[in-house]
């Protein structure tokens, strides 16, 4: 399989499970407050690992990069603590509307920090996915929550997060900054929940195992999808995260989407459809090509 279908494959995993990781830590926050459960998610998420790890901590711990692993840490905890607690308080597919405006930032900062090109196939899907995003939350005409603005600004942590990834997976491996980050995510998020702490029920402490589980597998696809291709190529595909949670809103928590909530959902489709058939048929461009050379 080829970077770039790999890469497509790995991130629309990396959606799909971080939905559903949202999902247990919404049912799970009905019982154990933001600092439990976030703490839970990265601890529990470093059990998974921790045999792996263990087994081989010689070449999954050996990294140059110790100071950005702390860094993506120091950003990332109040990104999901703020995150975390925007679940409460609006529906979930609002909640993942109003994130669209993390792969505008992410592309942005990919032109300024690690100086990748913006095609333009990758510029319109992008433009599609955030007009998407403005439909749905209609800025101006439906009144803005402190729920949409602790989104926001969690977007922005996460936006500089996903850069620092992109730098560091040119020499890491994604299972060494999965580690890295659920070490030192642990660490800070268990100084923390020593003030608030509250003992959650057997039923909630398996939909924590089961989010912890969900993560684990979001950041293992997502990391090594950034080692594959550009950062800014993989974000468009950021805008199925609606599809996946309108799903799961209704089945789940009863959350009926409005008509403009299908409408955003359609345009950011088809900009995921326009990304996906150039990366494609552009993949097919650099095979051929590089087979006319051979011959």
């Amino acid at each position: 399989m080829s970077n770039n279908k790999l890469a497509i494959f790995l991130i629309i995993t990396s959606v799909f499970f971080g939905t559903v990781m949202l999902s247990f830590l919404k049912i799970a926050q009905e019982d154990v407050n933001v600092y439990v459960a976030g703490f839970f998610r990265f601890f529990l998420g470093l059990v998974i690992i921790l045999p792996y790890v263990i087994k081989n901590k010689d070449v999954v711990l050996k990294t140059t990069h110790l100071k950005q692993h702390f860094l993506r840490a120091i950003l990332g905890l109040p990104a999901m603590l703020v995150y975390f607690s925007a679940l409460v308080l609006l529906p979930i597919e609002k909640l993942t509307a109003i994130s669209f405006v993390v792969p505008l930032m992410v592309t942005i900062l990919a032109v300024f920090f690690l100086g990748e090109k913006i095609y333009i196939y990758r510029t319109l899907a992008l433009i599609l996915g955030f007009s998407g995003m403005l439909v749905i939350i209609r800025p101006g005409f439906v009144d803005i929550s402190i729920g949409v603005y602790m989104v926001l600004f969690s977007a922005l942590l996460w936006s500089i997060n996903i850069i620092i990834t992109k730098k560091i997976s040119k020499d890491d491996s994604a299972i060494t900054i999965l580690a890295y980050q659920s070490i030192f995510m642990s660490l800070l998020s268990f100084l923390i929940v020593l003030f608030f702490w509250e003992m959650p029920s057997l039923k909630t402490f398996i939909y924590l195992i089961l989010a912890a589980m969900c993560g684990t597998v979001l950041h293992l696809t997502l990391n090594h999808a950034f080692k594959l291709v550009d950062v800014s190529m993989t974000q468009p595909y950021s805008f199925l995260n609606l599809v996946f949670a309108s799903i799961i809103g209704y089945f789940i928590f009863d959350e009926m989407p409005d008509l403009y909530t299908w409408i955003g959902a359609l345009i950011i489709f088809t900009g995921v459809l326009i990304i996906s058939y150039r990366e494609m048929k552009l993949d097919k461009n650099i095979i051929r090509k590089r087979v006319d050379i051979k011959s």
